[in-house]
């Protein structure tokens, strides 16, 4: 874990996030595979990009389709992915996938299910 730590945190500096001040850095674990993200903020904030769906939209392109377990890391503190983050998350995850919430004082793990009881499925 402390590895996953150090990397989170080496990344979180190449967020944009110059209108919220909000760095967020996320790390997809995916079939052996990992994936980063970044939030990428535009002064259109409905243009704004989150770090989730950056380091899925990376997986996808690498081919993979099967999300082990997610990490998102910012300097605030432990946050949780918004609710369309949730929703991209749970496209590729399942209600059991972990998903760890780092801050600068440690980490809280959830699963996707308690982060999205009520996920829309096909």
């Amino acid at each position: 874990m402390e590895g996953v730590r150090r990397l989170l945190e080496a990344h979180v500096v190449r967020a944009y996030a110059p209108y919220s001040g909000f760095p967020v850095v996320a790390l997809v674990e995916a079939e052996g595979e990992v994936f980063l993200g970044v939030n990428v903020e535009n002064a259109s904030f409905p243009l704004s990009q989150c770090a989730e769906r950056n380091a899925v939209a990376a997986m996808v392109l690498a081919g993979k389709r099967r999300i082990d377990r997610v990490h998102v890391y910012s300097p605030k503190g432990p946050i949780p992915p918004c609710g369309g983050c949730r929703q991209v998350l749970m496209e590729f995850g399942t209600p059991q996938t972990p998903v760890l919430l780092h801050g600068p004082e440690g980490y809280v793990e959830k699963t996707l299910g308690e982060l999205l009881p009520l996920a829309f499925r096909l």
